[in-house]
């Protein structure tokens, strides 16, 4: 319990303002906990590396604030603050090379996420990550093997590919984009069952990316690309690398070679100089495309980024609306979409129970984003395993089953 807890690390994110400020609520919430059995206060990630100059000045009921990559440094640095009651500040280059210490695995549902890379070179005009993370650098592919065998004697069996670009991954290295190698030599660990990719940007998704994904039984045949808009006016103002007809021609290629992919994208709604015109745009193409899921963001004034300057910036409540009209649009494609699957039996992960329902996910569902499928089964369910589920009803973005057979383990 958190009422117990000696120590207290909070990991925060300083991406967006929204994200801000949920970060410097959770530490002023953690805060009154040094009431009581809390003796010391740390804070970690994206916020305190972005704001280093300024946050303890800010919050000073933190203790030991730590940047991007000192995971390595916090034992000693706690064993140091109870020795001599000292707060301390630690922060390494944002740019060094990617943090590789022991993995500690806090989840219990047979899922892990495997982190590939770190940082990002594709320097948005929206996007303050660059700064916070530093250039992109990927962890070797022994470091990464290792870690996804790690993973799977504790008993996880789905691991989901992150980095800033995971379609990038291997350049800085390899001289060359590695994903399909990686995935792969993911695909020969025993025990390891799906493999999800997110965070591939369209420009970067190769002919051999998209083969492997579509003869590798053991690669979930859904991939998550963040084209942000299809404008080409907005693409240009934000300093994306692709054009709305490069958008067009790599989602025609992933469905063309793999018919039952499931597609997720993120898009940002009210970019400085965004236009009616372009915003129609963006609603005729999500109409046309059909994306799988779909999540919608207004857009962020970031101090440090070059957007941030620009003229023509959309009044909030525009960004609203927009925003509420894409996922009321998003919401009906969803619905449709999932009373299709309705008398389809799909593969289903475990992963809770709230009581009444199992809660599962299938490879077209990432957790925590794209959806639900609420399950009925009179036996027990162990987390982290997988059985098959009969679709039975569909909700708005979730789904209701019930249990089909044995588990197909």
């Amino acid at each position: 319990k958190i009422e117990e807890a000696q120590i207290i690390i909070i990991n925060t994110c300083g991406f967006i303002e929204i994200s801000k400020q949920e970060s410097i609520n959770t530490i002023l919430e953690m805060a009154k906990y040094k009431d009581k059995e809390c003796k010391l206060l740390i804070a970690t990630g994206c916020l305190t590396q972005r704001y280093k100059g300024d946050i303890k000045e800010l919050i000073p009921e933190i203790d030991i604030i730590f940047g991007v990559n000192d995971y390595e440094k916090m034992g000693d640095a706690i064993n140091n603050y109870f020795a001599k009651n000292e707060p301390s500040l630690y922060y390494s280059e944002s740019d060094s090379s990617v943090y590789e210490g022991k993995r500690f695995l806090t989840t219990k549902n047979g899922t892990a996420y495997l982190k590939i890379a770190e940082g990002c070179n594709n320097n948005c005009t929206y996007c303050s990550i660059p700064s916070i993370r530093g250039k992109y650098r990927s962890r070797t592919m022994e470091h990464i093997l290792s870690e996804a065998k790690y993973l799977a004697k504790e008993n996880i069996k789905e691991i989901i590919l992150i980095a800033q670009d995971t379609t990038r991954y291997g350049v800085d290295l390899y001289n060359k984009k590695m994903l399909p190698e990686l995935l792969k030599e993911l695909s020969k660990i025993d025990g390891i069952e799906w493999i999800r990719l997110l965070y591939c940007y369209p420009e970067e998704i190769t002919p051999s990316l998209i083969e492997e994904i579509a003869i590798n039984k053991k690669v979930c045949k859904y991939i998550d690309i963040p084209i942000q808009h299809i404008s080409n006016n907005i693409l240009k103002k934000m300093a994306r690398k692709g054009t709305k007809e490069d958008i067009i021609n790599v989602i025609s290629k992933l469905k063309s070679r793999i018919p039952n992919i499931s597609i997720r994208t993120s898009l940002i709604v009210g970019f400085p100089g965004e236009e009616d015109t372009d915003f129609e745009e963006l609603v005729d193409f999500i109409k046309e495309v059909n994306f799988s899921k779909l999540g919608v963001f207004k857009y962020s004034k970031e101090e440090g980024t070059k957007a941030f300057n620009m003229t023509n910036q959309i009044d909030e409540s525009i960004k609203e609306k927009r925003q509420n009209e894409l996922m009321t649009i998003q919401q009906k494609i969803s619905k449709g979409n999932n009373k299709n699957k309705i008398g389809e039996i799909y593969k289903v992960i475990i992963y809770d129970y709230d009581g009444t329902y199992y809660l599962g996910r299938s490879f077209e569902m990432s957790p925590d984003i794209d959806g639900i499928i609420y399950i009925k089964s009179e036996k027990t369910l162990a987390e982290g395993e997988f059985h098959n589920v009969l679709i039975e009803k569909a909700l708005n973005y979730d789904l209701i089953g019930v249990i089909k057979d044995e588990s197909c383990e």
